[in-house]
């Protein structure tokens, strides 16, 4: 709030702010001082340091603050008048602090040190009750070391601090060499060479109940008095608690969204079989039941697969459905680093090991220590890597480059490639030895072509999210979908993650249609329907192959899900992925009826 220039002193102002008239600039009654006090607050009289060279006695802010504060009017000195400048100055510079507040410590120690560069007062400390030992302890300080911070706890009826938290009223002691209550337990007075040191404390109230103690030594003269730095203390306690009051009620809605988000999770994780991934078709169900059967032991799992199948998700549900849920899971690519920096990265360095390491750094294995350890792309490690891979495994144990202690580690490794490691054995490409320690389950994951009835559902989930982060609300043709089905998707599921991404930004229409797919996907499946077709004709037919046409897949399935759910056609469809009316254009499609047994 900027004061109106009628309180400065110049023309009468017939205007209302916050409820007062102001009819003269010498109108200033007790009634008049009583309404301002409740109706101007303490961050608007802040922002009126631009009127500080106002004319206190004919009427400015200063005149104005000192009579909302209760402080006598009459022969204001000019140490008074600076004195005030600075008050307001400080309380300015606070309520900007507190009004771009990220960290609690970092901005309570930020306006404590406001006291010691405007006001001169040494040795800020902020007490505030221990919840979990109902002690006092210092949480922000200007002033004291690290040590006597440490040093400085308090029960609530113990010592000066004690007697303000359980009194709930200042307290001012003008020498503390003469106060028995006074501890010194931080010691950080004790090399004072002054003779005589004054001690201030307040209490800090959350809706009347106190909650901490505000402290301050005065070291200069005298010609300010302890009632004036009571006054300006007890102001800025109560900034103090409103700020602990709005972060108290911050934690608490962050506390909510994460619950809310453990509870969504939760929810999907019931969702997709417990374990974050679409899929319904036999080659995934096996990949579940493997998952089950090896999450509560620290086995090693290495994941077979091509690019794209979804090896880090697994891996993720993996960990997640083990006792090693609460603690990192950590990824590393073998194949993104050059040999020297992926050994820096996976074990670590220390300082001068190597030119550019200029300080000591940890390794992914140490970060994954009691969790889980992702190695994305483990074909790909250099040979000369593999040997202290191998120890690792064995021995669970490793030094940091340039370093010779070694370090324990309790981590559970899982791998993943999308190349033959039985061929990198072969040609001496990869260690037989560490070869035979990561193969104790391995995981092959299904290429998307193999689980064509999880095609409608995943393509349907990254539909839905895509939708939401673009604002839209596109659905699909059922020409489309069967256009995906019969796609052989040499990509995977990434593939088509990419696919519904592109096509959601770029549609035009309400739908997506043929229309909307690029060129080179429509080529794709065209060159694989010529392929396919050439392989029949020269008597190579995908039946004797022991495979199935696209038709009787998708056939076989629709009489399968209608035949578990007693013929009701919203329930199966649900199963398949797919929406009601998509279920009835298939049933019209192959012609089914209860006649033919299909129920």
């Amino acid at each position: 709030m900027i004061f109106p220039a009628g309180l400065c002193g110049e023309p009468v102002l017939n205007k209302t702010c916050f409820g007062i008239d102001y009819c003269s600039k010498y109108d200033h009654t007790d009634n008049y001082y009583s309404k301002l006090k409740h109706y101007i607050s303490l961050a608007g009289i802040l922002t009126s340091i631009a009127l500080l060279n106002c004319d206190a006695a004919a009427g400015g802010p200063l005149l104005i603050w000192r009579k909302i504060m209760g402080i006598q009017t009459a022969n204001i000195a000019p140490a008074g008048r600076l004195t005030e400048g600075l008050e307001l100055l400080a309380l300015h510079r606070i309520t900007e602090l507190i009004g771009t507040a990220v960290h609690l410590e970092t901005t309570l120690t930020n306006i404590l040190k406001v006291l010691h560069d405007t006001l001169r007062m040494e040795r800020a400390t902020l007490l505030l009750l221990d919840e979990k030992t109902q002690c006092l302890t210092i949480r922000a300080s200007c002033g004291l070391s690290e040590a006597e911070e440490m040093r400085g706890v308090y029960k609530p009826n113990e010592g000066v601090c004690g007697q303000i938290f359980q009194s709930r009223s200042p307290f001012v002691v003008p020498d503390i060499h003469s106060e028995p209550l006074f501890l010194n337990r931080t010691g950080a007075r004790s090399s004072i060479s002054k003779t005589k040191t004054s001690f201030l404390g307040v209490p800090v109230q959350v809706n009347g109940e106190p909650v901490g103690v505000l402290t301050v030594d005065r070291l200069f003269g005298m010609e300010v008095s302890f009632e004036e730095d009571i006054r300006f203390l007890t102001v800025l306690s109560t900034l103090i608690s409103q700020f602990l009051t709005l972060h108290t009620a911050i934690r608490k809605k962050e506390e909510i969204l994460l619950e809310e988000n453990r509870s969504l999770k939760a929810r999907l994780h019931g969702r997709h079989d417990g374990h974050f991934i679409i899929g319904h078709s036999k080659p995934m169900q096996d990949v579940f039941s493997i998952i089950s059967k090896i999450a509560s032991s620290s086995v090693t799992a290495l994941l077979l697969g091509e690019s794209g199948t979804g090896k880090e998700l697994v891996a993720r549900a993996i960990h997640e459905a083990g006792n090693r849920r609460d603690k990192a899971f950590v990824k590393v690519n073998c194949a993104a680093l050059p040999e020297t920096l992926l050994e820096s990265e996976m074990f670590g360095h220390e300082r001068g090991a190597f030119t550019g390491a200029h300080a000591t750094r940890p390794g992914r294995f140490e970060l994954a220590d009691n969790g889980t350890i992702f190695l994305d792309e483990i074909g790909e490690m250099p040979l000369a890597l593999q040997a202290k891979m191998l120890r690792v495994l064995q021995e669970k144990q490793f030094e940091r480059i340039g370093g010779s202690k070694t370090f324990d580690v309790d981590v559970r490794i899982i791998a993943a490639t999308n190349v033959s490691l039985e061929k990198a054995v072969a040609k001496g490409q990869f260690r037989p030895d560490l070869y035979y320690r990561l193969n104790v389950v391995p995981i092959i994951l299904p290429p998307l072509r193999d689980r064509k009835e999880d095609i409608p559902a995943l393509f349907n989930h990254f539909l839905v999210m895509s939708n939401k982060r673009n604002s839209k609300k596109l659905s699909l043709t059922s020409e489309l979908l069967d256009f995906l089905v019969s796609y052989p998707w040499p990509g995977n599921v990434r593939e088509m993650q990419n696919l519904v991404e592109r096509m959601v930004i770029l549609a035009e229409g309400e739908r997506l249609t043929l229309a909307d797919l690029t060129p080179d996907i429509l080529a794709s499946v065209r060159d694989y329907a010529d392929k396919m077709k050439g392989e029949a004709v020269e008597g190579q037919v995908v039946e004797k192959r022991g495979r199935q046409s696209l038709y009787d897949i998708e056939l076989a399935e629709v009489k399968a899900a209608l035949k578990r759910h007693g013929g009701v056609q919203v329930r199966a469809a649900r199963e398949l992925g797919l929406t009601p009316r998509q279920m009835g254009y298939r049933i019209r499609k192959y012609k089914l009826s209860r006649f033919e047994g299909i129920y």
